[in-house]
């Protein structure tokens, strides 16, 4: 083990305490009784998690690159060795909903355009998955499988992907909830096909690629991060005792 994979170690762990601490953030946030609008609620969680994440990464990474869904895009983090991509609240909408749980707080760091790490917590759940320390998930044998879709999106490739399997759709709502759902083998699929930005899905694929599931473009071919311009079209995380099946059917 080189120098650098002990560093990524560290980093790893240090990811997974920021976002846990983000995520405690925005738990007591939505007890606040001097917020009532639910606007307001998700546009203070938007700016206290970023300030809250951007202030740790700048303490213990203040020579990094930082790409934030609610900073400002300094395109100096294209010529850096390494780059740190956040969603401050993953499912704004959805955490504006006291009922609702299905949001989350993404950091991922990325090295050469690939997330090396990531770190999703989902605070309703009172759990973080972070690339080190995430387990293979287990799944279940029902016979039938079960595909993670948007409750207000229609995907047409995931539409297309339950069709051609008979797959079950379980909707929820965020993209690292959808993520993380494969990660507990609660579902087989996870596939997007509407559009969404890199930090969406960077710490989600981190985490999945690390617990040894499928993770690329819908059309197999790898995912790419810290592009000029932050947006991916589309994205597939699955079991990878299906994800073959699944490219020949979304490609078909």
């Amino acid at each position: 083990m080189t120098t650098t994979d002990f560093d990524l170690i560290a980093d790893a762990a240090l990811a997974a305490k920021i976002a846990t601490s983000a995520g405690k953030l925005l738990l007591d946030l939505r007890l606040d009784a001097s917020i009532q609008d639910p606007d307001e609620l998700r546009d203070e969680g938007d700016r206290r998690a970023h300030e809250h994440i951007m202030a740790l990464l700048d303490k213990h990474f203040p020579d990094d690159a930082v790409l934030s869904e609610e900073g400002v895009d300094e395109k100096s983090r294209l010529r850096a060795a390494r780059t740190w991509i956040v969603d401050p609240l993953d499912g704004t909408n959805e955490y504006g909903f006291a009922e609702r749980g299905d949001w989350g707080v993404h950091i991922a760091l990325v090295i050469d355009h690939i997330a090396v790490l990531g770190a999703v917590a989902i605070p309703s759940l009172g759990i973080t998955y972070g690339s080190g320390t995430v387990t293979p998930p287990m799944f279940g044998d029902t016979g039938r499988l079960k595909i993670a879709v948007s409750r207000s999106r229609r995907s047409t490739v995931a539409a297309v992907i339950a069709d051609g399997l008979g797959a079950e759709i379980v909707r929820m709502g965020s993209a690292g909830a959808k993520a993380m759902a494969v990660v507990r083998g609660d579902v087989d699929i996870y596939a997007h096909s509407g559009g969404m930005y890199e930090w969406d899905s960077a710490a989600p694929v981190a985490v999945a690629a690390a617990a040894g599931l499928h993770t690329s473009r819908i059309d197999g071919s790898p995912l790419r991060y810290n592009h000029d311009d932050p947006w991916l079209p589309d994205l597939l995380i699955c079991r990878r005792d299906v994800a073959a099946e699944v490219l020949a059917i979304v490609n078909r």
